[in-house]
């Protein structure tokens, strides 16, 4: 879908995966109505589902993507992200509403609430900047855009996505529109062998598992450890997703001051290990510690998922070894969300494998997974704290530099 994603409109390709993604997801849930009871219909509709859901999240992320640069990158998509764990909570809720009389319309109704949204995405969803007059961010700035160096007059010319330059009129007459200007869209081998693509990669497949089983298994957990209803299990596990929006927002801001994108994932890992240890533990004592915990483990689980998927995503999109071309937004996004789509095929399957053995037995795979995602960005950590390392020493050098030369010329 990345790939498509780089060569089609990607307005007309964004709406027309949503109001699929709507007609699958109510005939799934027409099955319900029309007493069928044939598995495979099931089955067949699910997948048609899937496929069409994947042109969402490359698209999505392109379209961001070309509006934002990488200033303030981290907060801006960590705001934005929250629309996943919305959509999660609001997911929850209208299933929990039919969940015990007419469950298809669990699917029918968010089936045609996204249909509807992608008809109003495609009059309304503009792609990029220059279409509406408004100059096109710095992208290409792999350590923070006092270090680029190689165009000084981007640097001035680009204080945000709404600055207009004074050559607005060439910007346009410059329009990715026009073929003779149109940058190649990168390959997939091409795209594979941007620096970080793979890490974030195989970090996300095991962050996405943790995060999946959780948004699948939750409210059968709480039905089976606490012993609350269908419903009411269903309603406490969306504040989960409420951790997701505060550990997204936090992840964000944290990376843009820092520049650590790696490591703001990497550390956010290393305490949500223990975090999961303690839910399993004392989560259930009381409806009070369960909401503190549910949160807590929301922020610390999601917050590592939710920067790969955005501003990490579009940072590798349109990594300076690009030179400029952002051409392989939705590529890079597809990869690596594909990559951890693998996970949130495999962590729900786990559980459900493990679950009859206990559920401190599910427990453990997910800390196990946390523990392997904090380890593959291993690589990328150590350069971010040797480019942090080289920075400081530069900065100890300049100051020494310009002591010696006041005093020598006192």
């Amino acid at each position: 879908s990345g790939i498509f994603g780089e060569r089609l409109p990607l307005r007309y390709y964004l709406s027309g995966g949503m109001v699929l993604s709507g007609v699958f997801t109510a005939l799934f849930g027409l099955g319900y109505f029309w007493n069928i009871h044939v598995l495979w219909y099931f089955i067949v509709v699910q997948v048609c589902n899937g496929l069409v859901q994947t042109t969402g999240w490359p698209s999505v992320v392109a379209c961001i993507g070309n509006w934002f640069g990488k200033g303030k990158r981290g907060l801006i998509m960590g705001v934005w992200n929250s629309h996943t764990s919305v959509g999660n909570i609001l997911g929850s809720l209208i299933a929990g509403v039919w969940v015990s009389s007419a469950w298809g319309l669990s699917f029918v109704v968010p089936g045609v609430i996204i249909a509807v949204m992608g008809i109003i995405c495609f009059f309304f969803l503009v792609e990029y900047p220059e279409d509406v007059g408004c100059s096109p961010p710095l992208h290409h700035d792999a350590g923070g855009v006092t270090s680029n160096g190689k165009d000084p007059e981007a640097i001035t010319s680009n204080e945000g996505p709404l600055s207009i330059v004074g050559q607005s009129s060439a910007g346009r007459s410059d329009s990715p529109k026009e073929p003779a200007e149109e940058p190649e869209a990168i390959s997939f081998l091409g795209a594979l062998r941007i620096p970080g693509v793979v890490e974030f990669s195989l970090c996300l497949l095991f962050a996405k598992l943790v995060s999946y089983t959780f948004l699948y298994w939750l409210p059968l957990y709480i039905v089976n450890v606490a012993h609350f209803g269908a419903k009411e299990a269903g309603d406490l596990s969306t504040l989960f997703d409420v951790g997701g929006i505060l550990g997204g927002i936090l992840a964000g801001l944290i990376s843009d001051y820092t520049g650590g994108r790696a490591t703001t994932c990497c550390v956010m890992l290393v305490i949500a290990a223990p975090m999961l240890f303690l839910y399993n533990h004392v989560g259930q004592n009381g409806i009070g510690t369960s909401i503190a915990m549910l949160i807590v483990c929301g922020a610390l689980v999601n917050g590592p998922y939710a920067l790969i998927t955005t501003a990490v995503s579009a940072d590798l999109g349109t990594h300076e070894s690009l030179k400029g071309n952002a051409k392989a937004l939705s590529t890079v996004t597809a990869i690596i969300d594909g990559t951890g789509s693998i996970g949130a095929a495999l962590g729900p399957l786990l559980a459900g494998l493990i679950s009859p053995t206990g559920w401190n037995n599910v427990f453990y795979m997910l800390i196990a997974a946390d523990v392997l995602a904090c380890l593959l960005l291993a690589r990328v950590v150590v350069k971010e704290v040797r480019g942090w390392c080289g920075c400081i020493a530069r900065k100890r050098g300049s100051s020494v530099q310009l002591t010696e030369s006041v005093l020598d010329g006192k």
